[in-house]
C-alpha cells in the first residue's frame, strides 16, 4: 500500500497520519495502545491488515495518537478532550468533513466521546475490544483492579526488557503477536516511559455517563472470552447505546478476521440507508457553564447606576474574552450572569476558572457551575435538562468557586485537574442526588 505520511497540527503537537483508498465514504481508523503508521503496512501486523481491508471499499485515514509512532511525544498529560482535538485535526487535515470511526481498546472512550460531541462529523462507530471505564468499581465489575493494571504495564515492559515469548503470553488476546510484531512494537511504536505514562493516564477514564448521548449506528466486536477486557464491558456499552449491535467472537476465532468479516457489511448497510451522508443533528453532547456575580444588588446600590453599568461592561468584556480564548459559545447574557456552552469539559473548566480569577482585579466575586450532558439544539442554541442541571449546580457554588458535576469530573480524567468533593446534593426540579466537586485553584492554566 502506497501512501505518504503527513502531519496534522493539533495545538502544539504534530499528529502523523496517512490516507489510503478512494472509496465513496471515509473511515478514520484509531488504533489501540500503540501504533506506527508507516511500519503497520510494511510489516505483518494486524493493524496493516485492517487498513488494507478497509481501503478496498472506502477512503481510510489512519493516525498515530500523540506520544506513539511517528507523532510528537506528549506535552503534559493528554485527556480525552485533547485526544478528541487530535481526531478532529486529522480529519480536517485529510479533508474529511464526516467519517465512520473504527477504534480499538483504549481508543474506544475517545471515539465514544467524539461521536456524542460531534454527531455531525461522525457517521458510524465500529468498536473492537473496547470499554467505557478502565478501573473496577462497585457498579462496574468488568474494570481492572490497580493490581491488574500494574501487571499489564509490566507485561508491556517485557517488550523492551524481557523476552518476546513472556510478553506474548501475558498480552495474548484473540490476535496473537508474532515475534516480528513484537519487534516492531518495541523498536518503533513507543518508548518504555511512554507505555507507563499512557497506562497511568488511561486508568482514570470513565465515559459511562455519556453513552446514551451516542446516537450514530454502532457496531461492537468483542471476544466472548477476553482476559484483558471482559465481555461484560462490551455488553454494557451495547445496552447503553440505542440500536448498537454487539458481535461476540468465539474463543477459537481471531478477532481481526471476524472484525473484517463484519465491518464491510455493517458500513455498507449504513451507507445504503443513507446514514453516511451529511446530516444536521438535533441533539449534541455539550458542557454547560453558568456564572453570576455574587452580591450584585449590593454592588449596584453602593456604586450607583452609572458606575455599576461601567463595571458590568468590564465584567462582560472579561467573560467574553475568555469564552473566545477557550472556544466557548455565548448562549445568553442576562443582567450579571452568563450562560455558555463548550464542546469540551476541560476547556469549560479552564474558562470558568479564568473568569473567577480575573474578576478579582475588578473587586468582584463570581460563582460558576458546570455540567456535561446531552442537549437539544433549538435555533442554534442548546436546551434541555442538561442546561437546567448546569444552572442548578451554579446556584450552589460558593463565592469564587467553580462547582462541577461528577460527569464533568470523570470526563477530564488525565487532564491534571484536581477537585475537592462537595458531597451529595439535590438539585431543585432535577431527579436524583448529585455528586458535586469544587475545582481546585490553578485550573485556568
Amino acid at each position: 500500500m502506497q501512501s505518504e505520511t503527513r502531519y496534522a497540527r493539533s495545538g502544539d503537537i504534530a499528529i502523523a497520519y496517512r490516507v489510503f483508498g478512494e472509496g465513496p465514504f471515509d473511515v478514520v481508523y484509531y488504533p489501540g495502545f500503540i501504533s506506527h503508521v508507516e511500519l503497520m503496512t510494511e510489516r505483518p501486523t494486524y493493524q496493516g491488515r485492517i487498513v488494507d481491508a478497509l481501503s478496498r471499499f472506502c477512503r481510510v485515514i489512519v493516525f498515530d495518537r500523540r506520544g506513539v509512532g511517528m507523532s510528537d511525544r506528549m506535552n503534559g498529560t493528554p485527556g480525552l478532550e485533547t485526544r478528541m482535538d487530535d481526531v478532529r485535526a486529522v480529519m480536517d487535515a485529510a479533508g474529511s468533513s464526516r467519517a465512520a470511526i473504527l477504534s480499538a481498546s483504549i481508543g474506544v472512550p475517545t471515539t465514544l466521546l467524539f461521536a456524542a460531541t460531534y454527531p455531525e462529523r461522525t457517521s458510524a462507530l465500529v468498536l473492537a475490544r473496547g470499554f467505557a471505564r478502565f478501573l473496577w468499581a462497585p457498579d462496574y465489575p468488568w474494570g481492572w483492579t490497580p493490581e491488574q493494571q500494574h501487571a499489564m504495564v509490566e507485561a508491556y515492559q517485557l517488550l523492551y526488557f524481557g523476552s518476546y515469548r513472556d510478553a506474548a503470553e501475558r498480552l495474548a488476546g484473540p490476535d496473537h503477536y508474532s515475534d516480528d510484531d513484537l519487534e516492531y512494537f518495541r523498536r518503533a511504536a513507543a518508548s518504555p516511559g511512554t507505555i507507563a505514562t499512557l497506562a497511568t493516564i488511561d486508568r482514570e477514564v470513565d465515559v459511562r455517563h455519556i453513552l446514551r448521548a451516542v446516537r450514530v449506528p454502532t457496531l461492537i466486536v468483542h471476544p466472548a472470552e477476553d482476559p484483558v477486557f471482559p465481555i461484560g464491558g462490551a455488553r454494557y456499552i451495547a445496552e447503553q447505546i440505542a440500536g448498537a449491535k454487539l458481535v461476540e467472537v468465539a474463543a477459537d476465532t481471531r478477532l481481526t478476521d471476524r472484525l473484517l468479516d463484519e465491518v464491510e457489511g455493517f458500513l455498507g448497510g449504513v451507507s445504503d440507508a443513507g446514514g453516511l451522508e451529511e446530516a444536521e443533528p438535533d441533539r449534541v453532547l455539550a458542557t454547560i457553564l453558568f456564572t453570576d456575580i455574587v452580591g450584585s444588588s449590593e454592588h449596584a446600590a453602593a456604586l450607583g447606576d452609572r458606575a455599576w453599568r461601567e463595571l458590568l461592561e468590564k465584567h462582560h468584556a472579561l467573560v467574553r474574552g475568555h469564552l473566545v480564548r477557550f472556544r466557548g459559545r455565548e448562549m445568553d447574557a442576562a443582567g450579571d450572569g452568563f450562560f455558555a456552552s463548550f464542546d469540551g469539559p476541560a476547556r469549560a473548566i479552564r474558562c470558568a476558572s479564568a473568569i473567577v480569577e480575573g474578576m478579582r482585579d475588578l473587586q468582584l466575586e463570581v460563582r460558576a457551575g458546570l455540567h456535561t450532558g446531552e442537549c437539544e439544539l433549538v435555533d442554534g442554541k442548546v436546551a434541555g435538562i442538561a442546561v437546567h442541571t448546569g444552572a442548578r449546580i451554579a446556584s450552589l457554588a460558593a463565592p469564587g468557586e467553580v462547582l462541577v458535576s461528577s460527569t464533568v469530573k470523570d470526563l477530564v480524567a488525565g487532564s491534571g485537574m484536581d477537585f475537592r468533593e462537595r458531597g451529595l446534593e439535590t438539585l431543585k426540579g432535577i431527579p436524583g442526588e448529585w455528586h458535586l466537586y469544587a475545582v481546585s485553584s490553578g485550573a485556568a492554566r
